[in-house]
């Protein structure tokens, strides 16, 4: 292989790089994909075990995951292994840093929130003076959005809300609930909207890559992939100073790999990218790379019964459904502790309720328990945070992974603009269940850690100066111009939205414009 020369190296499976693998392909360039974990075994690798059969009897290994809240013992091949892969960070700020490296990514566990941003967050800092507005807008990204939502089949409601764009929706007719009808009367006096979610509905509930982008790629003949190979270096060429070649590793043998590639599209996630990168000291002119590292808090909320849902009362009429609260501060006016928004997750549950709800143990618990199964009402903040230039990440060459690649030390905390929006959540959905007849039974107003959300972006930003960014609007590198980096490193902001749809109508933007800089022999 170290003699062959491919048209382009993409380097990630995910939804980026299964949609850079599908717009490439099809446009008839050859593509080579590298991707560091497996193709997913799904008969083998979802064997339902009885907990008595497993070492932990269902739970973590000690110090294996301690960062994932979704892992036990169940699904632990599912994620990467922090004793293999670890990372470090400043035991005061932890981070938590959810990773897979199956084929196909975190798109194989995508929760299917479709989610358009706005011109509220491509612009910023024009709205509110904080900060750095993309080098796009809206109506850019708006046709690759379309095409995007047809793919992924997003199904919603129009809204009509400046900060909650429509889209190309497969209309979603369902009635609301009782419950649901009550916030959305709660919420007009106070100018708060209660919208439908938008879910990509995908193919049999999946919307991964691996059944929607790039089953279309290997069709066209023109993609091949590696899986199990871990790409530990990129180098360029010294008289061009271009990328030419990809140092890698297989994951299982060991053994040291490399391949020449004309162009090379980076689609690894947001931290993987940019690990790989600064480990290779490439594309870092401006001193950028890394820095503000942003994500969406989460935790913060409430739960609640209806009152008339208990006692056995609840039917499918009253209760059932979910809804969105979009961001409502500061779009006309001004809160007064905090900039930017967040959005407001609404579930009710016709099931058992948490019993760390009741502030009760024993017989009077279950009662309790009893009484209140299918009443409950839960809510949970999606709030933008800032991007600062001190929240980032480095390499620690003290500290290597498994293949003996450095890792990265992760820097970053929230701040009180973060904890006031959170506060600022919890006392909106307080007032909001209340007025609608709920029982608010707890709450919480502390976010959870950074990295949670398992939505980190940033670190490789876009922007028209390559002073102060590391990638042009096009996500093509200002300073190696045959790299492109087209996952979620390249936010200049994070907003308050789930960024899948995002990142995947950048990379398809980003792939038109790449293939058409081939057919012109500018790359």
């Amino acid at each position: 292989m170290a003699e062959e020369i491919v048209d382009v190296l993409i380097i990630g499976s995910g939804h980026s790089g299964g949609m850079a693998a599908k717009v490439l392909t099809e446009k008839g360039i050859s593509c080579l994909m590298l991707n560091a974990g497996p193709i997913a075994d799904v008969q083998k690798d979802t064997e339902v075990k009885p907990a008595y059969a497993l070492p932990y009897r269902g739970f973590r290994q000690p110090g294996q995951l301690p960062h994932v809240f979704q892992a036990n013992e169940f699904n632990a091949n599912t994620w990467v292994d922090e004793k293999e892969v670890p990372y470090t960070y400043d035991p005061g700020n932890p981070y938590n840093w959810v990773r897979v490296r199956l084929f196909g990514g975190r798109s194989l566990f995508w929760s299917r929130a479709s989610f358009r941003l706005s011109d509220f967050e491509f612009k910023g800092k024009s709205h509110d003076g904080y900060g750095d507005d993309w080098p796009i807008s809206l109506a850019d990204l708006a046709p690759y959005y379309s095409r995007v939502e047809g793919i992924f089949r997003v199904q919603g409601q129009l809204s009509g809300l400046p900060q909650f764009p429509d889209g190309n929706f497969i209309p979603d007719e369902a009635p609301w609930s009782g419950c649901f009808q009550r916030l959305i009367a709660a919420g007009k006096p106070r100018n708060v909207s209660v919208c439908r979610q938008r879910t990509s509905l995908g193919i049999n509930g999946l919307a991964s890559s691996v059944n929607l982008l790039l089953p279309d790629a290997f069709a066209t003949g023109k993609l091949r992939a590696i899986p199990n190979v871990v790409v530990r270096k990129l180098t360029t060429d010294k008289n061009t100073g271009l990328v030419n070649e990809a140092h890698f590793v297989d994951r299982i043998s060991r053994r040291e790999m490399s391949v020449k590639a004309r162009v090379v599209v980076l689609a690894a996630g947001t931290l993987e990218s940019t690990r790989l990168l600064l480990n290779s000291e490439l594309a870092n002119s401006s001193g950028v790379m890394g820095h503000y590292l942003i994500d969406q808090i989460y935790g913060a909320g409430i739960t609640c019964s209806v009152p008339e849902a208990r006692d056995g009362k609840a039917t499918p009429g009253l209760m059932g459904g979910s809804a969105l609260i979009p961001r409502f501060r500061n779009i006309d006016t001004k809160a007064k502790n905090f900039l930017r928004g967040y959005s407001i997750n609404v579930w009710s549950t016709t099931g058992a309720m948490d019993p760390r709800s009741f502030a009760a143990y024993g017989e009077e618990l279950h009662r309790k328990l009893d009484s209140y199964h299918g009443s409950g009402i839960s809510t949970n903040i999606m709030g933008e945070v800032l991007a600062r230039p001190e929240n980032h990440v480095r390499i620690n060459k003290d500290v290597v992974d498994a293949w003996d690649i450095p890792v990265l030390h992760i820097e970053t905390k929230y701040t009180d603009n973060e904890f006031n929006m959170a506060h600022d959540s919890v006392d909106t959905a307080i007032e909001l269940a209340e007025a609608a007849g709920f029982e608010v039974l707890a709450k919480n107003y502390d976010p959870n850690p950074p990295g949670y959300s398992i939505h980190e972006l940033g670190t490789c930003r876009m922007g028209n100066d390559p002073k102060t960014s590391v990638l042009n609007k096009w996500n093509q590198s200002h300073d190696i111009k045959n790299l492109w980096v087209v996952d979620g490193s390249a936010f200049v902001s994070a907003g308050w939205q789930n960024p899948t749809m995002t990142l995947t109508s950048l990379a398809m933007r980003a792939s038109e414009y790449l293939a058409e800089q081939m057919r012109q022999g500018n790359v």
